[in-house]
């Protein structure tokens, strides 16, 4: 089974709570946790992750690269460049800012002399593997500053994971989602079994939870909800209502608790960092019933 994990918004607790439930699972079934935040991944950071095992190069963006010894130097392609991303050298020459260039070769279609800009393949980032401490392996991916293809990580994250599994017969794979409902999400949430929303009571989170189920949607996966933080702003009862309108089932509520921030500060799930806690209570009862009512 794949469970991802999304929210729609940033800050709502997604690592925090994936972080807490991988831990209350791991006893009971063989799991393998994927990082799908390409852009700024931390769910390692939690599960004790201190050196990557095995890191793979994705390579798949392109830049553009102009010959500086056949360029007449017109500077049209500095004028057509939709992202302003040429800039003239100290020597002159005319250079492309890879950090800004997105590929789409304006410049190259506008350039007098032919073969003079072309778009070479460059490194998006890295996908790597590592085991926590406590036993399971995880997946990841970094991106690197200034390239596209996040989604394509978060997809050959997936890909290796599934093949994880293969090899050491895990039976789940928990999918920490992005925020947002970009490339990152849409890879997460496509070929999920289920998905679980996080969210907190508040109008930010409730449109933006809003706007990441119409993907779950898209894709026909059932749908439950977390509410996280839930005792934030207690007038504020929109969420649940729209939860009860969609038939969404909340598998429960956890209170907001500084147990948490401290948690993380020990680089360590709330669970295991202070299993007392109110957080820690609400926690292991959810991961009951996903247990039950989801895993089965």
């Amino acid at each position: 089974m794949q469970i991802a994990i999304a929210s729609g918004k940033g800050g709502v607790g997604k690592s925090t709570i994936t972080a807490s439930l991988l831990y209350f699972l791991k006893d009971e079934y063989k799991l393998i946790a994927v990082d799908a935040d390409a852009e700024a991944p931390n769910l390692g950071l939690l599960l004790g992750v201190i050196e990557w095992e095995e890191e793979r190069e994705h390579i798949g963006a392109k830049v553009a690269r102009i010959n500086t010894e056949s360029c007449i130097r017109c500077g049209i392609c500095m004028e057509r460049c939709p992202y302003d991303s040429i800039y003239i050298d100290d020597e002159g020459n005319y250079v492309v800012n890879e950090l800004t260039c997105e590929g789409c070769n304006v410049c190259g279609l506008v350039c007098p002399v032919p073969g003079t800009i072309a778009l070479e393949e460059v490194r998006s980032g890295v996908v790597r593997k590592a085991t926590t401490k406590y036993g399971f392996p995880i997946i990841s991916a970094q991106l690197d500053v200034g390239r596209p293809e996040s989604g394509k990580l978060v997809t050959e994250e997936k890909e290796w994971a599934k093949k994880i599994m293969e090899e050491l017969n895990l039976e789940h794979m928990v999918v920490d989602s992005a925020a947002g409902i970009g490339c990152q999400v849409i890879a997460s949430l496509g070929g999920a079994d289920v998905a679980i929303l996080i969210a907190e009571p508040t109008p930010a989170s409730l449109s933006d939870v809003q706007r990441a189920y119409k993907v779950v949607q898209h894709f026909r996966e059932p749908a439950y909800l977390i509410i996280n933080k839930a005792d934030i702003n207690p007038g504020f009862t929109k969420l649940r209502e729209w939860a009860e309108a969609e038939g969404i089932p909340i598998l429960g509520e956890v209170p907001y608790d500084r147990a948490i921030p401290e948690s993380m500060v020990m680089l360590k799930p709330v669970v295991e960092a202070f299993p007392e806690s109110k957080a820690a209570k609400a926690l292991r009862e959810i991961a009951e019933r996903i247990k039950g009512e989801i895993i089965g």
